[in-house]
């Protein structure tokens, strides 16, 4: 599976290729406390595809950018925005990562559960969370010696963005948070989570997971997570089943199902979370999200406005977008984050993140439209309102 994986990743690199100055999309591996990760590294470049040649004088100069996947899909579902993230600028990378269990990162010889590699293993929160932080300390920053990250998470991906923030501020420049999701793992009664699942947590996570991997089901996921029906396609659905075919996903699921949310200070709650990032925080919704709605946003602007310190909080909304604005507005997406990466000083008066009252962007599918509101300005209806009390 990892194999076939690589071969569509390199596809994709080489697909962008135009002339002599570049985006590349580079395939790589990672050894992960003994498991076997899957990341990504884009840049401009006048490399050459042939000699292997490349210009590296101005590619550390900036700050990295590190993007986090949603859940059950890999890289490839960050490929239309990193184009827009980088555009002509050869002196900004950005790096992709697949979840342990998720994507093309698996641990070596999964057999169900069952392998000395999945012996006491837990895919949780907490198990990414450590991913990623020993991923930028060991890959991204001896790259980039006197820089620190930008993280940009979509769904569970801003979830770990911010706790990623909270527990380790050493590391991370700015976040910015893509409809994210406010909660993450069941922790469910009678496992731990730890590999491998007794006999009932197993079947349920086996019958579940089987269910979910269904093309149909994907489908019908795809079809309440996108505004629009023409911005995914069969490809999508065929990569993310791809990502499910391996030996270890029916353990993968039933992990997941039963592992523990992340705290903070003994507090599951999202809000906790946010209010003690020491860092600048950009919320971007898809406004048509059937989930993760601005209504979530507006609470969370509001716990981001509770910080006692100089950090900068901005929401921004797009219309005509849902779940995943990195996949289905990624003009819209890499205009708000270049322009929030790249600001010195991101407060109102001095960064305009959104050109006059709004922006409109033109994808294939259909028009995005991007503004910037205020906590006033998200309005609340009742289901809102009641959703809220449970989150």
């Amino acid at each position: 599976m990892g194999v076939l994986l690589d071969i569509l990743i390199v596809f994709s690199a080489f697909s962008f290729l135009n002339g002599g100055k570049s985006l590349l999309i580079q395939p790589k591996r990672w050894d992960y406390r003994g498991h076997d990760i899957a990341f990504e590294v884009s840049r401009r470049t006048f490399e050459s595809p042939t000699n292997g040649t490349k210009d590296k004088s101005l590619v550390e100069q900036k700050d990295p950018i590190l993007l986090l996947n949603g859940f059950g899909v890999g890289s490839f579902h960050q490929h239309r925005l990193i184009p827009e993230i980088i555009q002509g600028d050869e002196s900004q990378v950005v790096y992709c990562i697949d979840y342990l269990g998720q994507g093309a990162s698996w641990p070596k010889d999964c057999q169900d559960g069952l392998s000395d590699n999945e012996k006491g293993l837990i895919y949780s929160a907490a198990t990414w969370i450590d991913q990623l932080s020993t991923f930028i300390e060991e890959i991204i920053l001896p790259e980039h010696p006197n820089g620190r990250v930008h993280v940009i998470g979509n769904s569970v991906g801003g979830y770990l963005a911010a706790h990623l923030a909270c527990q380790r501020p050493d590391l991370i420049r700015s976040i910015c948070l893509l409809n994210p999701t406010p909660v993450w793992g069941l922790n469910l009664p009678g496992w731990s989570g730890h590999l491998p699942a007794p006999k009932l947590p197993r079947a349920i996570g086996r019958y579940l997971f089987d269910k979910i991997r269904e093309l149909d089901t994907i489908e019908k996921y795809l079809d309440n997570a996108y505004a629009r029906k023409e911005a995914y396609d069969e490809e999508l659905m065929h990569q993310i089943r791809g990502c499910t075919l391996g030996a270890g996903g029916h353990a993968a699921f039933a992990s997941i199902l039963w592992s523990p949310p992340l705290t903070v200070s003994n507090d599951s709650d999202f809000q906790q979370c946010l209010s003690r990032v020491k860092c600048d925080v950009l919320l971007v919704f898809g406004a048509e999200d059937p989930w993760c709605k601005p209504a979530f946003g507006k609470r969370m602007l509001e716990a981001l406005q509770r910080r006692c310190n100089n950090c900068v909080q901005r929401y921004v909304e797009i219309e005509n977008c849902g779940h995943c604005p990195n996949h289905e507005a990624p003009q819209a997406v890499g205009k708000i984050v270049t322009s929030w990466v790249k600001a010195k000083d991101r407060r109102e008066k001095s960064l305009s993140i959104v050109d006059a009252d709004k922006e409109i962007f033109h994808e294939p599918w259909g028009e995005t439209t991007i503004r910037e509101r205020c906590e006033e300005d998200i309005k609340l209806s009742l289901l809102d309102r009641l959703a809220m009390t449970f989150v």
